[in-house]
C-alpha cells in the first residue's frame, strides 16, 4: 500500500497514511509511557519520595495565596527559626506550570492527586516533544524510533513515576523542546519563522533551566555545537545573527527568574554559551577576510586558540572564583575525576557513581543501537549525508558523546545518557530502515525484499522486548513499579503501611501549632506538608552545618543533645527504625533492626558529624556498640535493646557479645516512659511497632522535657 495515498483533504491539508502511521506510533509510545509510570497506583495513590511533597506544598501556596504572593513567601515551617526564601531557593517554573495547568485542567480533582498525576503526564508527553526534536535532526522515521525508545527508558521511567513532583520530568520536556525550537529555527528557511522559532526556543529552554537545574548540562552539547557551526554550515548570513537571537533570548529570560538567575547568566554556564557566540561571530569575520583557502585553516586556529585560553582560564577560575561556580555536583558532572571530602553530597542515594552493571541494565539494546547508529554516521561506505544533514550529524555525535560524559559522573545523570543514546540509536534504525526499504538495488526478486523486510522488523521488536520482559522480577517494567517511599518509608521492605502517615496525622492533631519538630533532614519536607509542623532542617540541605549539628546531637550523650535540642528551639524528636520480627521460640517479639530507617543510616550520621565510626558500630559496619545503644540520644530513642547475636543461618550458633558474621537480635525496650522524668518522653509509636507487625515500620516520636533537670 502506498504511505502517501491520501485519506482525507482539509484545505489545503492532506491527511496521508503516513500521517496516520506517525499518529498511532506516538499515541502507542505515550500510552506504552503512561501505564509504565502508573505501576505506583498499585500500591497507593500518593506523592513518592520527598522532594514532590514540597514542590506539592509550593504549588498550594501559589493556588490558595496568588502568582505575586508566592515571590513574597518566606517560608517559617522550614529551617527554623531562619526560615527559607521560597522563590530564590525553588525550581519556579516547576510551581507555576503545576498552578496554572491545575487551574486549567484541574476541574474537581483535588491539587494533592492532580500532582500525583503530574509527572505521569508531563512525563509521556514528552515522546512526542523527543519525536519532533529527533525528527528535525534525522527525519521521521528517527523520530518515531525515539519516541518508541524513550517511552520505555529506565533512567527516564524512575525519575517520573506516579507521584515524582520533582524537577526532571517538566525539565526534560521544556529542555528538549527548546532545543527542538533552536534546530528547527536553524534549519528553517523562512527568517521569519526562523526568528520566531528561536526566540520560542531560548524562551523554552530557559523554562527547562527554571524547572530542573540539571538542564545546564543541554547548554553544554549547544555551546559546543555553535563553535562548530562556522565550518559545517556555508550560509554564515543567517547563523551569524541567528544564533544570537537564540542565545539572548535564553539568557535573558534566565534573567527573569531569581533561580538560577544571574549567578547562571555570568557564570560558567552562560560564558559556556556567550564565548561560543562570540567565537562565531568572530570566526565568520576572519574567515571572510581571508583568502579562499586559507578560511578554514584561519578558522581552526582560532578554535585551537580558543581551547587553549578557555582550559586555562577554567583553571584559573577555579582557584580566583572569578566567575561563580556552580555546585560540586555539577562540577562533578563537567569533571568526573573531583572528589569530594563532603559526607552529606556523598550520603545521597542519586550522587552515587553508576556502576557497570547500572550502566548495562538501564542501556543494554540501546548501547547496541547507539553504537550502529554512530558506525553508520561516521562509515563512509554509508551515504548518511542523503538521510541527515551535516549540521544535525555534528550536532547528534556532540549531544551523544557529551551526554554519556556527563552522566558518568553520578546516577541521577543517567537520564542524559539515555536522550544521548536514544537520539544516536533512532538515526542508526532510521537510516538502516530507510536502506533496506527502499534500496531498489539491494534485493534479487520481491520475495528476498518481503523476507528481509519483514525479518529485520522482527529483529528489532525481538531486541526492544527482551529487556522490557527479561528477567521475570528485575526486567524493565517492573524496575518502575515499587511501593511509593510515603507507604514504606524507603525502607527495603515491599510493604504497604500507614505508618508515616499516621505519625504525621497524630503529630497535627496532638502538639501545639507552633511545635518545632527535631529529626534527620530525609523527612523534613515530609513533617512540614503532612503535619504543618516546623522543622529544624529539611530535604533543601541549604545549610550543611545545621544538619551537621543535628548528626552530633544524635550520637550525642542524652543530656548533652537535650541542651542542644533547647537551645535550637525543638519541643520533639522524630526517629524512624525499619526492620523485620522473626520467630525467636520466645513471648515477646524478636526483630532484626537493619531495614533502611535510621538504624540504617547512622553510619552517615557519624561521617557527617566527623566523628570515629568504630566508636558506635562494630567492625561489620552495621551493629551498634554498647556505647551507641547505652550513651547516644539515636540509640536511647530506639526504643530496642541487644537481646543476643546469632548465625541466621544456623540460630544455635549464639552469643551473649558481639563476634563477626553473627546478627544481632532485640527487644522492645522503650528506655524513656511517657510519664518520666527524663530528659525525653515516649508520646508515639507508629502502628507496625504497636501491633508487632512482621515487619516494621517504626515511627517514633518524643517530647523534650522541658522541666527535665539534669
Amino acid at each position: 500500500m502506498n504511505s502517501q495515498a491520501q485519506i482525507l483533504k482539509i484545505g489545503i491539508f492532506d491527511f496521508r497514511l503516513n500521517h496516520l502511521l506517525v499518529i498511532g506510533v506516538l499515541v502507542l509510545s505515550f500510552s506504552i509511557s503512561f501505564m509504565i509510570r502508573s505501576q505506583g497506583a498499585d500500591y497507593g495513590f500518593e506523592l513518592n519520595e520527598f522532594d514532590p511533597f514540597f514542590n506539592f506544598r509550593a504549588t498550594e501556596f501559589i493556588v490558595e495565596n496568588g502568582y505575586s504572593e508566592y515571590f513574597d513567601w518566606h517560608d517559617d515551617l522550614s529551617w527554623y527559626p531562619e526560615g527559607r526564601n521560597v522563590s530564590a531557593t525553588s525550581q519556579i517554573m516547576l510551581h507555576f506550570t503545576a498552578a496554572i495547568t491545575y487551574q486549567i485542567f484541574g476541574g474537581d480533582s483535588s491539587l494533592y492527586d492532580f500532582t500525583i498525576l503530574f509527572p505521569v503526564v508531563f512525563g509521556s508527553l514528552t515522546v512526542i516533544v523527543i519525536f519532533a526534536l529527533v525528527r528535525v535532526i534525522g527525519g521521521t522515521t528517527a523520530g518515531l524510533f525515539a519516541a518508541i525508545l524513550y517511552s520505555v527508558s529506565v533512567p527516564i521511567l524512575l525519575r517520573g513515576t506516579m507521584g515524582w513532583f520533582k524537577s526532571e520530568p517538566l525539565g526534560l520536556f521544556y529542555g528538549l523542546l527548546g532545543m527542538y525550537f533552536f534546530l528547527s529555527g536553524i534549519k528553517s528557511e523562512n527568517k521569519k519563522i526562523a526568528i520566531i522559532k528561536l526566540i520560542v526556543g531560548g524562551i523554552i529552554l530557559a523554562f527547562g533551566l527554571a524547572s530542573w537545574g540539571g538542564i545546564q548540562f543541554f547548554v553544554i552539547p549547544i555551546g559546543m555545537f555553535i563553535l562548530v557551526l562556522p565550518f559545517v554550515r556555508k550560509d554564515h548570513e543567517f547563523i551569524i545573527w541567528s544564533i544570537p537571537i537564540f542565545v539572548s533570548s535564553f539568557l535573558l529570560t534566565v534573567l527573569i527568574f531569581e533561580r538560577p538567575g544571574t549567578g547562571f547568566v555570568f557564570g560558567i554556564g552562560g560564558f559556556s554559551l556567550i564565548i561560543p557566540t562570540g567565537f562565531l561571530i568572530s570566526c565568520i569575520f576572519i574567515q571572510k577576510i581571508s583568502k579562499i583557502k586559507n578560511k578554514t585553516r584561519n578558522g581552526l586556529i582560532f578554535l585551537f586558540m580558543l581551547i587553549i585560553i578557555g582550559s586555562f582560564s577554567l583553571i584559573i577560575n577555579e582557584e580566583a572564583r572569578i566567575l561563580p561556580l556552580p555546585s560540586f555536583r555539577y562540577l562533578n558532572a563537567i569533571n568526573p575525576f573531583l572528589t569530594t571530602d563532603n559526607a552529606l553530597v556523598d550520603s545521597v542515594a542519586e550522587h552515587a557513581t553508576t556502576t557497570l552493571t547500572q550502566s548495562f541494565f538501564f542501556h543494554s539494546i540501546l548501547m547496541i543501537f547507539a553504537g550502529l547508529g554512530i558506525w553508520i554516521i561516521l562509515s563512509k561506505k554509508s551515504d548518511s549525508s542523503s538521510y541527515i544533514r551535516n549540521d544535525m550529524m555534528v550536532f547528534s555525535l556532540i549531544i551523544g558523546l557529551t551526554g554519556v560524559y556527563v552522566s558518568s559522573a553520578f546516577i541521577r545523570l543517567e537520564v542524559f545518557a539515555s536522550i544521548a543514546l536514544i537520539i544516536l540509536s533512532s538515526i542508526g534504525l532510521s537510516i538502516l530502515t530507510k536502506e533496506i526499504f527502499n534500496n531498489k538495488n539491494f534485493y534479487e526478486n520481491l520475495r528476498t525484499k518481503n523476507i528481509l523486510k519483514i525479518s529485520f522488523l522482527g529483529v528489532i521488536i525481538i531486541f526492544l522486548l527482551i529487556p522490557l520482559v527479561f528477567p521475570t522480577n528485575s526486567n524493565w517494567i517492573n524496575s518502575a513499579k515499587a511501593p511509593l517511599t510515603i507507604l514504606n518509608g524507603g525502607s527495603n521492605f515491599g510493604v504497604v503501611t500507614n505508618d508515616w502517615k499516621g505519625s504525621f496525622e497524630w503529630l497535627n492533631t496532638n502538639t501545639p501549632e507552633d511545635s518545632v519538630v527535631a529529626a534527620w533532614w530525609d523527612y523534613g519536607y515530609w513533617i512540614t506538608t503532612m503535619s504543618d509542623r516546623a522543622t529544624l532542617a529539611d530535604n533543601f540541605t541549604g545549610n550543611h552545618t545545621r544538619i551537621k549539628v543535628i548528626a552530633q546531637t544524635l550520637l550525642s550523650p542524652p543530656d548533652e543533645a537535650w541542651n542542644t535540642l533547647q537551645e535550637m528551639g525543638a519541643d520533639y524528636v522524630l526517629v524512624f527504625v525499619a526492620g523485620q520480627r522473626v520467630d525467636s521460640g520466645v513471648d515477646k517479639p524478636v526483630y532484626v533492626l537493619n531495614g533502611g530507617g535510621d538504624e540504617s543510616k547512622k553510619q552517615w550520621f557519624m561521617r557527617i558529624a566527623g566523628e570515629p565510626v568504630q566508636k558506635y558500630v562494630h567492625s561489620d559496619g552495621r551493629s551498634g556498640t554498647d556505647y551507641f545503644w547505652n550513651d547516644t540520644l539515636l540509640g536511647t530513642l530506639f526504643p530496642f535493646s541487644t537481646l543476643s547475636y546469632v548465625d541466621i543461618r544456623n540460630t544455635e550458633v549464639q552469643a551473649e557479645t558481639y563476634r563477626p558474621g553473627l546478627t544481632p537480635l532485640y527487644g522492645k525496650d522503650i528506655k524513656y516512659p511517657t510519664d518520666g522524668e527524663g530528659p525525653f518522653r515516649f508520646v508515639y509509636g507508629s502502628p507496625s511497632f504497636v501491633n508487632e507487625d512482621r515487619v516494621l515500620i517504626g515511627v517514633f516520636v518524643y517530647e523534650v522535657n522541658d522541666n527535665y533537670v539534669r
